[in-house]
């Protein structure tokens, strides 16, 4: 049992950087606040800007105690804050006169910054430089950064200024011109889960790489939300004795309801397959085991798009969240890049209707039903594809014209009128796919019974309209005659059968 008397500090406060060296994913900030320290050209004003979690907070306090740590006197700027001297303890210990932290969400008055204003009239105590690290900067009024613009652009040569925000499109340009900008990136998959091995081996827990990554991917390249989760997972991770610590995927799964990749693949390799009721037995057993279904609409939605990224040949396991051997081959197989893409915009469409929609439940099934017939999709620029090879090969009848066959009179050759699709040809009588249900082999049927003839056929237009086939004026034949053009007419649009 753990000691009541000593105090628990969290892994993101624990292992929070203390040196340059030591923040993860900012080489290019960290070489260039290095560069400045060595040269000496300290400048009065820096914002830091960048998603949560990725390190603003902590360089600045580094710069703070690298600006006013006893040890940069005798040639160490370089190496940053010695972290022993008085003044880097006084710092890291939030007790320092010379260091001001301030929360730009709670003091955001113009009042706030006229006192700022009284204050930096006064010389620091003990270092040589007085900083005032403002944190979500971009929360301060328009009243407050007007009252600050003349105070940063000639302040006294003691006074640093370090802004920190999440959101630099609120900052005014008025602010950002009189700054050195810093812009912050997300650390890298590999990265995060670097550092989480090595706190592992540090804390003698036992973790396998398959749950570091999966924490790592998670916080989304934020080092404080993989921190924080980490510290979740080893929560519920210890045994029995409460010392040893095994950090599993599969106990991942169970306490935080997550779909294993082994469930995905059995539902898409279900949906590839047309398998209708066993898709709907995988979603009501994934349902079952708690996973909301928002989140199962997220991990379905990521599981296509790593097929649509493995489909382009895209292999790196950051990107795809798994190894791409995990992925099941026969959903991989099973569809090209039209039909994974139509497969993201249903689920996509379904997380958006889930939010409006009298039953989620309902919106995620009929979103399923739609993905087990996913490979009989026909996409606009395929069906103008077929359109354009229709249009060629039935220009092709009609420059052609057949050769007669022995004792048959001319008469009963087979007449080819040519192809038009001039805005002159008149359309066919109500063809809107709902009021008329003919198929187009239906068509070809009703114009050889309404043309045809052993003697030949007629140029004259029928004055019955409803019995006016839609290609009549493209391609005409005899009754009971095979003309392979109509075969080959059909056989390109998708869909269509050939009797």
């Amino acid at each position: 049992m753990a000691n009541p008397a000593v105090r628990y500090e969290v892994t993101a406060t624990r292992y929070r950087p203390k040196t340059f060296d030591e923040l993860a994913g900012q080489e290019f900030v960290v070489s260039t606040i290095k560069n400045s320290l060595n040269s000496g050209q300290i400048a009065h004003a820096y914002l830091f800007s960048g998603p949560r979690g990725c390190g603003k907070t902590s360089a600045a306090r580094i710069l703070a105690r690298s600006l006013n740590c006893s040890a940069n006197d005798k040639g160490k700027v370089s190496e940053g804050p010695c972290g022993i001297c008085d003044n880097c303890r006084a710092i890291s210990q939030s007790a320092s006169m010379d260091v001001l932290e301030i929360d730009g969400a709670s003091n955001n008055s113009v009042n706030d910054v006229r006192q700022i204003k009284d204050e930096v009239l006064f010389p620091p105590q003990t270092g040589r430089y007085k900083v005032y690290i403002i944190d979500e900067v971009h929360m301060l009024s328009t009243s407050a950064f007007n009252a600050l613009l003349k105070t940063i652009e000639e302040p006294p040569p003691y006074i640093v200024f370090i802004f920190a925000t999440t959101e630099l499109h609120k900052v005014p340009a008025t602010i950002k011109s009189r700054c050195q900008q810093f812009n912050f990136r997300l650390i890298p998959v590999e990265t995060i889960q670097g550092i989480l091995k090595k706190i592992c081996a540090e804390n003698g827990i036992k973790a396998d790489d398959d749950a570091l990554f999966w924490i790592a991917r998670e916080s989304t390249g934020s080092m404080r939300d993989a921190f924080t989760l980490f510290d979740q997972v080893v929560s519920f991770s210890r045994g029995d004795d409460g010392a040893s610590v095994y950090i599993r995927s599969e106990l991942i799964r169970e306490k935080l309801g997550i779909i294993g990749l082994e469930k995905l693949n059995a539902l898409a390799e279900a949906c590839a397959a047309n398998d209708a009721p066993l898709s709907f037995a995988l979603t009501d057993e994934i349902l079952g085991s708690g996973v909301a279904i928002e989140q199962f609409i997220i991990d379905f939605s990521g599981y296509y798009r790593s097929l649509l990224l493995l489909k382009n040949g895209v292999t790196r396991e950051s990107i795809l969240g798994y190894r791409p051997a995990l992925f099941s081959l026969k959903a991989l197989e099973a569809y090209d890049s039209i039909r994974l893409e139509q497969a993201l915009d249903i689920l996509l469409d379904c997380y958006r209707d889930v939010r409006y929609s009298v039953s989620p439940r309902f919106e995620l099934e009929t979103a399923v039903s739609k993905l087990t017939w996913l490979n009989k999709w026909v996409s606009p620029a395929e069906l103008k594809e077929a359109i354009d090879d229709a249009r060629s090969v039935m220009a092709s009848a009609g420059k052609t014209g057949a050769a007669p066959k022995a004792g048959v009179s001319r008469n009963d050759e087979v007449q080819t009128a040519p192809v038009s699709f001039s805005s002159e040809v008149p359309a066919p009588k109500s063809y809107n796919g709902a009021d008329d249900k003919r198929s187009l082999t239906d068509e070809f049927n009703r114009m050889l019974a309404a043309k045809g003839n052993n003697q030949g056929i007629s140029s004259e237009p029928s004055n019955q309209e409803e019995d006016v086939p839609m290609w009549s004026s493209a391609v005409r034949k005899t009754q009971n005659e095979n003309i392979p053009e109509v075969e080959n007419v059909l056989s390109v649009i998708p869909g269509t059968i050939v009797p």
